[in-house]
């Protein structure tokens, strides 16, 4: 499988670099059931329960979610494939249920957006600025956790946007939506994605941007 669900509101440079490595672009736009500024948003809309491409992607219903937070952020976990990682009292019960078929490790943390808040790298790594998901994380030793700067990134009508809503991995590349050589923490952040034997891709042309990831 090599579909890759990205926002409408992406910039064409990452659409047009998707589809010159072969991804089958599908593009998410939705409107009048979440809030309007991340309607278009793949983690918002989508769960992709691991980090393959062969990971299954799990779609939910309009029922599930709801115009406000913490409704619209029922299908915003993140998912190594071995851990899953979200806000447990707010999780659609269907995807819970998903994960515990598949046998992840759950850990619960305070923060709603779990997949916007966490960029994931690999089933032992990832990426974020929330210090509550660090301690969240801490009690499992083989989780690898990079924690940088908050703030940064560019959301659309929001203050800020968070760093796994910029980005995604596809193949053995992560992603960015714009210019990661910009962020503060950029040498740590490519070490940290090359030291697992991946590669980072991002775009200086446009600033670093927050569309919900890329699934």
């Amino acid at each position: 499988m090599n579909k890759t669900y990205i926002s409408r509101d992406a910039h064409r440079r990452v659409k047009e670099y998707l589809e010159t490595i072969g991804r089958d672009v599908q593009l998410v736009e939705t409107e009048g059931v979440v809030d309007r500024r991340i309607s278009n948003h793949p983690d918002v809309w989508l769960c992709k329960m691991g980090v393959g491409d062969d990971a299954p992607v799990y779609l939910a219903s309009e029922e599930d979610l709801g115009m406000d937070y913490p409704a619209h952020a029922a299908y915003n976990a993140a998912c190594t494939g071995k851990y899953f990682i979200h806000n447990l009292s707010i999780t659609a019960p269907a995807l819970l249920e998903i994960a515990k078929d598949m046998g992840m490790t759950f850990i619960d943390i305070p923060q709603g957006y779990g997949k916007c808040s966490i960029a994931i790298v690999d089933e032992d790594s990832i990426i974020t600025y929330d210090n509550g998901i660090v301690r969240a994380c801490e009690p499992y030793p083989d989780l690898n956790v990079l924690l940088i700067q908050p703030g940064n990134i560019k959301l659309f009508g929001f203050d800020t946007g968070f760093i796994g809503g910029t980005c995604g991995r596809v193949g053995n590349e992560i992603i960015f939506n714009g210019a990661l050589d910009k962020h503060p923490d950029f040498a740590k952040i490519v070490d940290f994605i090359e030291a697992r034997g991946l590669a980072a891709r991002w775009f200086s042309e446009y600033p670093l941007t927050d569309i919900g990831s890329i699934l």
